[in-house]
């Protein structure tokens, strides 16, 4: 964690996002580093779990981290949560909350609670258009031989 905390501390000082760092940890060592690139990429995705998680696969040359553990300063948001899932990480060691993240202004309770049902989605509407168009690819995937998951 004391290198997931440098990394945080390397990214407020050279002001590329908020204070979270991460670090990713596979049998013992450690693959990748990163801390939150939000403001210096212009990318609301490149928070450091998410940065770290695509530093590591591209190192590991795989999609999944399933040998590895991600060290984070905060509790993963939604979006890093479901990263970290996607990437198959097992274990995952945090220090701050999201509550510790809200009294900063990093809050995210309004995102937990469209996820669980207690709001309705307020930022954006979602349409379902041409269907079946789209199915093509789908079917096409279904079809291939020697595809990866």
């Amino acid at each position: 964690m004391a290198e997931a905390l440098k990394e945080s501390l390397l990214g407020v000082d050279k002001k590329d996002g908020g204070p979270f760092g991460a670090i990713i940890v596979c049998k013992g060592k450690i693959i990748a580093r990163a801390h939150n690139m939000v403001y210096k990429t212009n990318d609301p995705t490149a928070h450091a779990e998410i940065t770290a998680i695509r530093k590591a696969t591209k190192k590991i040359k795989n999609k999944k981290l399933t040998d590895c553990e991600l060290y984070t300063t905060c509790e993963p948001c939604p979006m890093c949560f479901a990263a970290i899932h996607w990437a198959r990480i097992k274990k995952v060691y945090y220090s701050a909350s999201r509550k510790d993240a809200a009294k900063i202004g990093f809050d995210d309770k309004e995102i937990y609670d469209i996820l669980s049902g207690k709001e309705k989605e307020k930022q954006f509407t979602k349409k379902q258009i041409d269907k079946n168009e789209c199915l093509i690819a789908f079917k096409e995937w279904e079809n291939k031989k020697g595809k990866l998951y």
